[in-house]
């Protein structure tokens, strides 16, 4: 009898541990299957910002401590260096010359609400495919893709329509019109031209009717008349659309209302923060995506009280450290909530920093890199931050230097949440998971394409097989600065300026293999030197670009070079011509 009760309470203590066993695995299961997201997108940050990236004049703790709790990617590229196109990306995993929201015309960004360009309505978002699975979708701040199609209210490119539930924001984006005094950066030189004509013709209208009063012309008031009602109408039309554009643009909405016009800067973001705390708080029972898009630090700048003058960087620098704490408001909502351990945040920004806002802007805000906001042949234009924070799932601390992008969020969300990737389409991120805990160490990325509008305009080159331990390398058409002819600051090799074939050339010093598949890929003449391998083109071309400068084929690997290592000296065109097929057996460089 002792042995029965023995064995029965045995039997009925494995029964208790194993349905422990299983319970445990099946909440564990269940929090990972669909975890909540929040996306947190900044609006113009550079890479070199932020203090986890280097930056060690502006005061950035609670980014920082996403890259401490988190995973720190230092290869994070946007699709496009403008808001619209970056953004498209960004929301579709695609490219934007996939969805037409890029161009190589001069504008490449949408400049009114009242536009009816925007985002495909055919186009799944990964907004779309998250409430698809059951999750609550709420996007707060800046949207930039749009609003109607045909008509005023059919809001065929709306946040709502494009798969998220809530949305409270400004359906356009924060430029120094909203801002009374800051001037104008939209469409400045048209308006100046059109402001031009109405002058011209109302002096013309005035000079017509004193020749008719004073008897000098013999005209009737028929003529002057119909030309009274040209120039008031053209007037009506000018002064309509540049003389009330922050009453149009400037606007805030919840969902399809608009609450605010125009937007009062002043107490925006803090407004912003608010809904977004209020969205979690409202739907922290069940899964939820939270996509917070900050205005901050595109210019104008705010100057919210209690942070103008508390940098050491200017008002710029004030508005990265007020970023930073509206940051710090979100992340610790949820944690005081419980939901740390079942919650996914990604920080990033949509592009580099812009470098040509001088007059609220002080140092380099994209760190190490050249160039900066629309500018797609630079680093600096499209190297942005990437931090992910997902405790117990995500090790702390990690740096991974693989090359990613902004596109690979849309697969990672949708694999996450157990959603089906769109099969009738091409989708260009990958999934970071595997790469993000550590399963796989190299990125799925062996090239990444970067256009300048529609134009192709330089390719990541990621080897798969890394023959000499290669490192991602860039076939570039890169600009030509005047004064600064050597390329930017993540080349490789140098690019000296020949004066015979007037192109500028970059020398690989220890990468031939690499070097020479990526120029055939270009279908570029090579020539082999004792120190490495040059890749030169005898004519350039000029492209219809973002800098609008003359752009050669380069091609650079990154890491800055070392100054005190020497450098050949250029050859001859005829010796150039001489050596453009390359010997059986190249010497080592």
């Amino acid at each position: 009898m002792d042995v029965t009760n023995r064995l029965y309470r045995m039997l009925v203590l494995h029964a208790l541990g194993l349905s422990s066993v299983l319970v445990t695995r099946v909440m564990s299961t269940d929090s990972k299957s669909q975890p909540n997201f929040v996306v947190i997108m900044a609006d113009d940050l550079g890479i070199g910002d932020v203090g986890c990236y280097g930056n060690d004049i502006l005061r950035t703790p609670n980014i920082d401590r996403l890259a401490q709790e988190g995973v720190r990617l230092t290869h994070h590229i946007a699709a496009a260096p403008l808001c619209t196109p970056s953004r498209a990306a960004f929301m579709t995993g695609r490219y934007p010359v996939r969805s037409g929201m890029d161009n190589s015309h001069r504008v490449r960004v949408i400049l009114f609400n009242a536009g009816t360009g925007g985002l495909p309505p055919n186009e799944t978002t990964f907004a779309k495919l998250l409430q698809q699975e059951g999750y609550s979708t709420g996007i707060v701040g800046k949207w930039h893709l749009g609003v109607n199609c045909e008509s005023r209210e059919d809001w065929c490119h709306h946040p709502l329509s494009h798969g998220f539930g809530y949305f409270y924001g400004t359906p356009f984006t924060n430029f120094l019109d909203c801002k009374p005094g800051a001037g104008s950066n939209l469409l400045v030189d048209v308006a100046a031209v059109l402001s031009r004509i109405n002058q011209a013709l109302a002096l013309g209208l005035l000079s017509l009717v004193a020749l008719k009063l004073f008897g000098l012309a013999s005209l009737g008031w028929r003529p002057i008349g119909c030309l009274t009602i040209l120039c008031l109408l053209f007037f009506i039309s000018w002064f309509s659309v540049f003389g009330y554009i922050r009453l149009w643009n400037c606007i805030a909405m919840r969902d399809f209302k608009v609450v605010q016009q125009p937007i009062q800067l002043e107490s925006f973001p803090t407004r912003l923060t608010h809904e977004a705390l209020a969205f979690i708080k409202r739907n922290q029972k069940k899964p939820f995506l939270l996509f917070v898009s900050l205005l901050h630090v595109h210019t104008p700048l705010f100057m919210t009280k209690g942070f103008v003058g508390n940098s050491k960087n200017g008002l710029y620098g004030d508005n990265v450290e007020e970023m930073d704490w509206h940051v710090g408001q979100i992340v610790n909502t949820i944690d005081e909530l419980g939901l740390a351990n079942r919650t996914l945040i990604h920080f990033t920004s949509d592009h580099g920093g812009s470098i040509e806002e001088i007059r609220e802007r002080l140092g380099d805000c994209n760190g190490i890199y050249k160039g900066g906001k629309g500018m797609a042949g630079w680093e600096g234009g499209i190297r942005v931050p990437g931090l992910f924070r997902w405790p117990g799932v995500l090790t702390a601390g990690r740096t991974i230097d693989e090359p990613t992008s902004l596109m690979d969020i849309y697969p990672t969300l949708a694999n996450l949440a157990g959603a089906h990737l769109p099969q009738d389409r091409v989708i260009d991120g990958r999934d970071l998971m595997p790469l993000l805990e550590a399963k796989v160490r190299r990125s799925e990325h062996e090239f990444l394409f970067h256009y300048c509008g529609n134009e192709l305009h330089a390719v990541r080159w990621h080897p798969r097989a890394r023959p000499l331990g290669g490192v991602p390398l860039v076939v570039r058409v890169g600009a030509r600065f005047p004064g600064n002819p050597g390329g930017d600051r993540s080349s490789r090799g140098a690019a000296p300026q020949d004066p015979e074939l007037g192109a500028t050339t970059t020398v690989l010093e220890e990468h031939p293999v690499e070097a020479l598949a990526a120029a055939l890929l270009w279908d570029l003449p090579i020539l082999w030197m004792p120190r490495g391998v040059w890749i030169r083109r005898l004519t350039t071309r000029k492209l219809h670009c973002c800098s609008g400068l003359h752009h050669l084929v380069q091609l650079a690997a990154r890491g800055p070079h070392p100054a005190h290592e020497p450098l050949p000296t250029s050859l001859s065109t005829e010796q150039y011509r001489r050596h453009t097929t390359p010997p059986p057996n190249p010497p080592p460089a």
